[in-house]
């Protein structure tokens, strides 16, 4: 059962004065993960201190807290650069004919869309847009496009400009029945939100470690099912073949690759600055729990969903939607600089879509709140939406 966890500000560089609400764009640094960078930026003045073992060691641990906070196995997990570079991958090694269709969320996050228009333009498939139900029922509106003919639906485990929830545990189920592949985009999500792949059972799934990972920009991880750990990388690098580890023997070329889904790993995997600091990041997530993570940031997210109902604003209801983000639907008559508004007050959040898309983490308290909506009476022209 999770817990609510007390603020973990201190842990954070967040001046006392600024209510960053804004997790989903991108987390503010821990103090210990940020002590890691800097120690890791100065071994390179000494590059004849990194071993090759150096190059493995901290990749394997990464795999290993990667796998624990998704309920998978270290052999399942590759270190990508990006969501876009784990979903070229995908879109490479998931079988599409022509005729058969690729299911994708209406205002889904680009770089889960443009690599399946891609596919859909070159192998005659359809891309079908599962459009905004107006009820926020995403699960039930990507249920009844999921037929024989679907070959892959590609969806997140909610909705990057509000927070709605899918049911990627459903949709898996259906995909699996009429034998689709499920492509999952979990950046927002992972981390703050609970996911086992043993119940979901992703084909690939995806995520940045620079949101709710709480680690750098520019490193990722992709969860690969069983089906496809024996697939085709899209690039062809030294490291992810079988007995790069004896550097010596490098040029004795290797067709077969290193076990499990290292063969999609990129190039330079083994990053001597991002690797160290994701792993300090994924080791506190570990130690506070993604359960625990989830309940605490629930209560605050339901705490200004009922203020925000009350003030005449549209959220999308408790139930519909993941408890570490929210959207507020402003209306039409909100300014168009409205974030701009609040950042000047030092309340950062971000308008995506139609939603100013507030999303707290364990540095946030309920001061936070209370100076967010003390900004947005004065900007917002509440009621009118």
């Amino acid at each position: 059962m999770a817990i609510v966890l007390d603020s973990q500000r201190g842990l954070f560089e967040i001046p006392d004065d600024v209510a960053y609400l804004n997790c989903a764009y991108m987390s503010p640094q821990l103090h210990a993960v940020k002590e890691v960078g800097e120690r890791s930026v100065a071994r390179k003045s000494r590059p004849w201190e990194i071993t090759p073992q150096d190059f493995f060691e901290d990749s394997e641990t990464a795999r290993e807290l990667f796998a624990e906070i998704v309920g998978g196995e270290a052999d399942g997990v590759a270190i990508i650069p990006s969501v876009s570079y784990g979903m070229a991958v995908a879109a490479k090694n998931v079988p599409v004919e022509a005729g058969q269709s690729i299911v994708i969320l209406g205002e889904q996050f680009p770089s889960n869309v443009y690599p399946w228009r891609e596919l859909a333009k070159r192998t005659g498939a359809k891309l079908i847009t599962v459009q905004r139900p107006a009820d926020h029922d995403w699960t039930g509106a990507i249920l009844k496009h999921l037929d024989e003919s679907t070959a892959v639906v590609a969806v997140p485990n909610c909705h990057w400009t509000d927070g709605s929830f899918v049911d990627l545990r459903r949709v898996g189920e259906r995909a699996r029945e009429v034998g689709a592949a499920l492509v999952v985009d979990a950046i927002q999500s992972l981390g703050a939100y609970p996911l086992d792949v043993s119940e979901v059972r992703p084909d690939f799934l995806v995520a940045g470690s620079y949101k709710w990972l709480l680690g750098p920009y520019g490193l990722g991880f992709m969860y690969v099912g069983e089906e496809y750990r024996e697939g085709a990388p899209i690039e062809h690098n030294w490291i992810n073949r079988r007995g790069s580890e004896d550097f010596s023997r490098l040029v004795q070329y290797e067709d077969a690759f290193q076990p499990g889904a290292r063969r999609f790993d990129v190039g330079e995997r083994s990053n001597f600055i991002f690797l160290p600091m994701a792993n300090e990041a994924l080791q506190q997530i570990l130690a506070w729990s993604v359960d625990n993570i989830a309940g605490t940031l629930k209560a605050l997210t339901d705490r200004i969903g009922e203020e925000a109902r009350g003030l005449g604003i549209i959220v999308v209801p408790a139930e519909k939607r993941v408890g570490h983000m929210i959207g507020l639907d402003l209306g039409p008559e909100a300014p168009g600089d409205l974030a701009a508004r609040l950042a000047r007050e030092n309340v950062f959040a971000s308008v995506r879509g139609r939603s100013l898309r507030i999303s707290p983490h364990l540095y946030n308290t309920e001061k936070d709140v209370e100076r967010l909506f003390d900004s947005l009476t004065r900007h917002a022209r509440l009621g009118a939406g």
